[in-house]
């Protein structure tokens, strides 16, 4: 620890301080974020989309996410210093002040708010919807066993706001697509929380993992994951997509039984492999043969 404070300490102000900033967007963790949105803004183009839609939504889609990331290592600050793994982050242990993660937030919400507003209608009506969900999501642990659905939700929220920014109605294919990722998201977040199962209870919060057991929570992740696998299938029906995105899918399918082949109730020793990796190389497997069937069928 002493050794990681004195690296830290003699780097430039500068590169310290987006260090921290880093760290609190896990502006990594974006691989597996971005290309739910982006295979959603193609589905919906039926075919290459705009440069304007290309970049609006890139915009909103990085202004919330940081923003999201961001609330939710405020919230969880005070608690982050009970959880060793967690301790050293930049907020618990002071390297940042409360208030210039909220003005962060401030900057982007901003960036998202303006970003709804330029892509019609329907998103500068729902933008509020957003907002909300990213506020109250990370404070379902708080009190609820199924607070691993919060974050379900704002995925949810992901694919089908791009179905309607590109389209600017509704339908069944955002629905199965905001399922999808919800299920997707909330089986992953079950993964990773496991490893949290004892720790939680003890600081008053709550998970599946932490309130009916490792084993139960793994089996459920798999269920989700079998419904993700399932509503995207449905998907490609509805749009008659070509067989590249069935390809895609099965490689996708694959890698959903590869990551849960990683963790075992008595083994959480590779979680991590299972939760960035795997989850990475879902997302960017789906999204590139989406692209590549677009192309098949120009």
């Amino acid at each position: 620890m002493s050794q990681q404070a004195g690296a830290a300490s003699s780097l430039p102000w500068y590169r310290s301080k987006m260090r921290d900033y880093q760290e609190t967007i896990r502006l990594e963790q974006t691989i597996f974020a971005m290309p739910l949105a982006y295979m959603a803004m193609f589905l919906a183009s039926r075919g290459f989309p705009t440069f304007h839609n290309f970049f609006w939504i890139t915009l909103a889609f990085i202004g919330a996410r940081f923003a999201g990331m961001s609330i939710n290592k405020l919230a969880d600050a005070d608690l982050d210093k009970r959880i060793p793994r967690n301790a050293r982050r930049a907020l618990p242990s002071g390297r940042m002040k409360k208030i210039e993660v909220l003005l962060f937030i401030g900057v982007c919400f901003g960036v998202f708010i303006f970003s709804a507003y330029q892509l019609g209608p329907w998103p500068s009506r729902l933008w509020p919807v957003c907002v909300l969900a990213l506020i109250l999501s990370p404070y379902a642990k708080r009190f609820t066993a199924y607070s691993n659905f919060s974050i379900g939700m704002v995925y949810l929220l992901i694919p089908s706001s791009v179905w309607v920014a590109i389209t600017q109605q509704f339908g069944w294919p955002p629905v199965l697509l905001g399922i999808a990722a919800a299920l997707w998201n909330t089986g992953f977040d079950t993964i990773y929380r496991c490893q949290d199962a004892k720790v939680d209870p003890t600081i008053g919060l709550h998970s599946l993992a932490a309130d009916y057991g490792v084993a139960t929570a793994l089996r459920l992740a798999q269920l989700m994951h079998v419904g993700t696998t399932l509503c995207l299938f449905i998907v490609g029906l509805i749009l008659d997509v070509g067989v590249w995105y069935y390809v895609g899918l099965t490689i996708a399918a694959g890698l959903f039984i590869y990551q849960h082949s990683l963790v075992k109730p008595n083994d959480l020793s590779k979680l991590n492999k299972a939760f960035f990796q795997a989850t990475s190389m879902i997302s960017i497997v789906l999204f590139a043969f989406v692209v590549i069937d677009t192309a098949a069928r120009a």
